[in-house]
């Protein structure tokens, strides 16, 4: 097989076009998902009742089950629900409604927010213990102390691993094109189709993903840079 080097080009230009998609889904779900993993992190560490039951389930059925079942569950089955409550309330209000990127969305959201919760608990966890108590010894709330003194210094802890999610996250993007939804691989597809030269197109494809994470590892390490100019003590 000859490799055709000039289409490799041809191809990568194309894909320009894709990229903003591709980070899209990449930033919402990664944003959406640390909230849900922040949230699902405090419940379980504090034990709250029901709530704590609840994300540990959450947990561990989304970190047992593929990216893709998520992504095609949501796809076939909150269409049925919209469509079943919208008809209850008489809203009127179509699933058809909600453009193919949405579903992509909410299912990698749910997907980063159960692998979010595990590595920012175990951030919180590496905080010593004492120093909340120290803030409790001065007047502090529970909700002021993780805020100001226990959060910060378990994100510095988690940076690393928080990298890891998003350059996860931004290489599962590219199972948005099971919904239709035109990512840099589904691009890659298409622009290979019209001469059959598949190989080329995901070579184009593989170098913009590379180049994404390597700047997503760079901007990690600059901003880890940064976070220890400020730590002197650590979390120990």
């Amino acid at each position: 097989m000859k490799i055709d080097v000039a289409f490799i080009w041809t191809a990568f230009v194309h894909l320009l076009s894709a990229i903003p998609t591709t980070l899209l889904i990449t930033a919402v779900s990664v944003t959406v998902g640390f909230i849900i993993g922040l949230i699902g992190a405090v419940v379980r560490i504090y034990k709250v009742p029901v709530l704590g039951q609840i994300a540990t389930a959450y947990v561990t059925f989304i970190r047992g089950t593929p990216m893709l079942t998520h992504l095609l569950l949501i796809y076939f089955g909150l269409p049925v629900i919209v469509d079943a409550v919208s008809a209850a309330l008489g809203l009127g209000f179509k699933s058809s409604s909600i453009p193919m990127i949405g579903f992509a969305f909410i299912s990698f959201s749910i997907t980063a927010g159960a692998y979010m919760s595990e590595v920012i608990r175990s951030g919180l966890l590496a905080v010593n213990r004492g120093q909340l108590e120290a803030a409790y010894s001065i007047g502090m709330t529970t909700p002021q102390a993780l805020r100001r003194i226990v959060l910060p210094q378990a994100l510095a802890v988690s940076l690393p691993n928080l990298s890891n999610s998003v350059i996860g996250m931004l290489h599962g993007s590219t199972l948005a094109f099971t919904v239709s939804v035109v990512d840099i691989n589904a691009k890659a597809q298409i622009v290979a189709s019209t001469n059959w030269k598949f190989f080329e197109a995901y070579l184009a494809a593989a170098a913009i993903f590379w180049g994404l994470t390597l700047l997503i590892e760079r901007l990690t390490a600059l901003l880890e840079k940064r976070i220890n100019l400020y730590n002197r003590g650590g979390v120990a």
